[in-house]
């Protein structure tokens, strides 16, 4: 569908309702817990060699000029060298965040329908890569914006940037802006609901702290699954993928 058919669906939807997409989301965990849970193990995998990445410049010093560090201060080229490695970094992290969601909320549709699960890196293609990482840029861009308005901004855009997943997994056809434009207009008619909806089911997914810790690992991606539902309710269940 493309972005004129999926606004005009967008504006003529009913409004989302509150209960359904929290009880379904509910039910849908109990099928998907364990590939949420493969998801996370993934993500923080995904995470390591970026980091490596980044603290490049601070082992390189080090090994060059032992005694750079004996001061409890990092070289100044060194901090300028990790400055400039940042944005690699979080664009890095981004990019396999988002398709690692991706993959989650594509599994979470096969389990709604009862079909077998085929895979977590489905979205590390180069067609996906792409529009991936133009749509971190566009995230960071909007985060930047949304912290220079005292962090209000960054309120308003938990909604919208949320969406940003479903729509990047369930329309291929839209660009990246296509994306941004969509989860907008979905996000800015149902606010108030999503925004409901997300803080709860986050909520609950951070109960897992109290096994332990390590049952978080379990419910972190509870607060992914909504969207899914908010997405089935106003544009339709994918037909395929």
């Amino acid at each position: 569908m493309n972005i004129d058919g999926l606004s005009q669906k967008i504006s003529e939807s009913k409004p989302l309702d509150f209960g359904s997409i929290f009880n379904n989301s509910l039910e849908l965990f109990k099928k998907v817990w364990l590939e949420g849970f493969v998801i996370v193990l993934l993500t923080v995998v995904s995470m390591l060699p970026f980091y490596v990445l980044l603290y490049v410049p601070m082992f390189a010093f080090g090994i060059a000029d032992p005694e750079a560090f004996q001061n409890d201060e990092m070289p100044l080229a060194a901090a300028i060298f990790m400055l400039l490695l940042m944005p690699i970094f979080l664009l890095g992290v981004m990019v396999c965040s988002l398709c690692l969601n991706a993959a989650f909320l594509r599994i979470c549709w096969l389990k709604d329908l009862n079909r077998p699960v085929d895979g977590y890196f489905f979205y590390f293609k180069k067609e996906y890569l792409i529009k991936a990482l133009l749509l971190s840029l566009i995230i960071f861009g909007l985060s930047i914006l949304g912290f220079l308005a005292c962090g209000l901004g960054i309120f308003y855009l938990i909604v919208p940037l949320s969406l940003f997943p479903v729509f990047f997994t369930f329309d291929k056809e839209l660009s990246a802006m296509d994306i941004a434009k969509a989860s907008f207009a979905l996000g800015n008619k149902n606010w108030g609901v999503i925004f409901g909806v997300l803080l709860l089911m986050g909520i609950i997914g951070q109960l897992g702290v109290l096994l332990c810790f390590i049952g978080v690992f379990f419910t972190a991606m509870m607060s992914r699954i909504p969207a899914y539902f908010i997405y089935k309710e106003v544009v339709g269940s994918p037909s395929q993928l």
